[in-house]
């Protein structure tokens, strides 16, 4: 793995990460991001294998230090997939797979929480984060939730944090912790 910025370790050898947890509690009502000026289509993946999903997490999130799904057996990984209240896409450019968000409701049934969402490392700069996001919540609010919540953490891409408040989510807590530095797993 190559993470593109890893933090200074502190005194104890770990990474110290803070995680952003935001919430938006009403649907945005601002015109959308234009979608890719080049063929492309959204697909739900249904009840997706777990290579796929983990072909998916781990392209997505192989510079930004995204470990939780990669620590989670096949067999648990699975469940969760297949579960009703998860919802897997995956944005297709040119036949080819962009990125990939998922959905998910399990943990709070009044709020869909945008579990992970990313662009692939290739399509990076090509502006398709905006749509994308702006296409999985529009999913996301057809739900009806009271709210639809997502975080981001000090590893993620630097730009996620913003673009995320500038799609309408608002932080509501902040969370600091130290990980063990990210080898391949």
């Amino acid at each position: 793995m190559s993470l593109k910025r890893p933090p200074k370790p502190t005194s104890t050898g770990k990474w110290p990460v803070t995680i952003t947890f935001l919430e938006m509690t009403a649907r945005q009502h601002a015109a959308p991001p234009p979608p890719p000026a080049v063929p492309h289509a959204i697909i739900r993946a249904e009840k997706p294998t777990v290579s796929f999903y983990r072909y998916l997490y781990n392209t997505v999130g192989r510079d930004w230090g995204w470990i939780d799904r990669r620590r989670v057996p096949d067999p648990e990984l699975e469940e969760i997939l297949h579960a009703p209240t998860t919802e897997v896409y995956v944005l297709y450019i040119n036949g080819v797979p962009a990125g990939f968000v998922e959905l998910n409701s399990a943990d709070m049934p009044e709020a869909v929480d945008v579990a992970y969402f990313g662009i692939m490392p290739e399509f990076i700069g090509m502006r398709l984060g905006p749509y994308f996001l702006n296409w999985a919540l529009d999913e996301a609010w057809v739900k009806e939730p009271e709210k639809v919540t997502i975080n981001t953490c000090t590893l993620d891409h630097p730009k996620a944090l913003p673009l995320y408040q500038r799609a309408g989510f608002d932080p509501v807590r902040r969370r600091e912790i130290e990980i063990d530095p990210i080898e391949d797993l």
